[in-house]
């Protein structure tokens, strides 16, 4: 079990900080997460709350002293500890999931920090290495849609790839206009989610263009009905799932077995959740790649140093903040991402 090699890892935490950050983004909204720093015995370790509503954040940042966070003395007791901490003194949260977000931005952060304390990295302890990281880009298109976002980025980086949310809006030319980029390689139908602001309702119509209009493509969530089911007849091996992924259990709950899976270390919660379900999805010949949250701190090198490690060459949904940003820098990083020279803890 990879969760082994690391929860005997001694970990010594003499207290904690919590920074806000809050940041515009190319979806049109505030993106606020927290970062949670743990320190002890000259070392720093760092994890990111990703929680999508602002007001936890905030309440984390005036209540954050109160959180019952006592330090047992190895990496694997303090993940224990955590399974009766409640991470939301100021109450609870509107969806359940923002307790794994929380968990996963504390857990990470004692991952770090027993790392950095025992002088090593992530690879090192896990007897692997890590590889450069293929990234896509994740972008929506606006209201009305149009494909310039896709078209101006790839006139600066004309190998990027890309992940997209299609809409009831889309279009068969707008279709057939990104199609013949041959740059997009995942479409995100956001069939599961329900109450959020970027639901999107199933309907035959809109899957059909996907389906047919991006043969190649990986098609991720959809909202299998009795009016949408009997279009992935044959499409079965293209159907990706990431909502529903939070842990083993959640993987064999699927409809059937499946050959994609996005990963999001913060659904999981914990350490041993994420890499139980990764050591299966490898057992079982079930492809990977990981998906970001617009993380503005820690949060993003961690997922690049996961993805290094389990997923290299996969469409991983993890572009550099960059590219994230409506006033994007003047030279962003092109993929495959280099692996750094000397790594400490889950640094990248």
């Amino acid at each position: 079990m990879l969760f082994d090699r690391l929860g005997g890892l001694d970990l010594e935490i003499d207290g904690y900080g919590i920074e806000l950050r809050e940041r515009d983004t190319t979806s049109g909204f505030t993106r606020t997460t927290t970062v949670v720093s743990l320190h002890g015995d000259g070392h720093t370790g760092r994890g990111e709350d990703v929680t999508y509503d602002s007001e936890p954040h905030h309440a984390l940042t005036e209540r954050g002293s109160e959180l019952p966070l006592s330090w047992g003395d190895t990496f694997a007791a303090f993940s224990d500890h955590l399974d009766g901490v409640d991470l939301f003194p100021g109450g609870a949260p509107e969806r359940s999931v923002f307790r794994n977000y929380r968990r996963w931005a504390v857990e990470s952060a004692a991952l770090d920090l027993a790392l950095c304390q025992a002088g090593t990295d992530l690879a090192s302890r896990l007897g692997r290495e890590y590889d450069p990281v293929r990234f896509i880009v994740s972008t929506r298109l606006g209201d009305p849609p149009t494909g310039d976002r896709v078209f101006d980025l790839l006139d600066r980086e004309p190998d990027l790839e890309f992940k997209l949310d299609p809409t009831s809006a889309w279009t068969p030319a707008l279709v057939e206009r990104l199609a013949d980029t041959g740059a997009v390689r995942i479409l995100d139908l956001k069939g599961l989610y329900d109450g959020t602001e970027v639901d999107v309702a199933a309907t035959p119509e809109l899957y059909e263009l996907v389906l047919d209009g991006f043969p190649g493509a990986i098609v991720e969530d959809p909202d299998l009905t009795n009016e949408t089911r009997s279009l992935f007849e044959g499409h079965e091996g293209r159907v990706s799932w990431d909502h529903p992924i939070e842990g083993v259990d959640s993987v064999r709950a699927l409809p059937r077995e499946p050959d994609w899976l996005n990963v999001k270390p913060s659904r999981f919660g914990s350490v041993e959740s994420l890499l139980d379900t990764v050591e299966y999805a490898h057992e079982h010949d079930i492809r990977l790649y990981g998906g970001g949250q617009f993380e503005l701190g820690a949060g993003r090198a961690h997922l690049h140093a996961l993805a290094s490690l389990f997923y290299p060459d996969g469409p991983n949904d993890i572009a550099p903040r960059g590219y994230n940003v409506p006033d994007r820098p003047a030279e962003l990083p092109g993929s495959p991402l280099d692996p750094p020279a000397d790594p400490v803890g889950l640094e990248w």
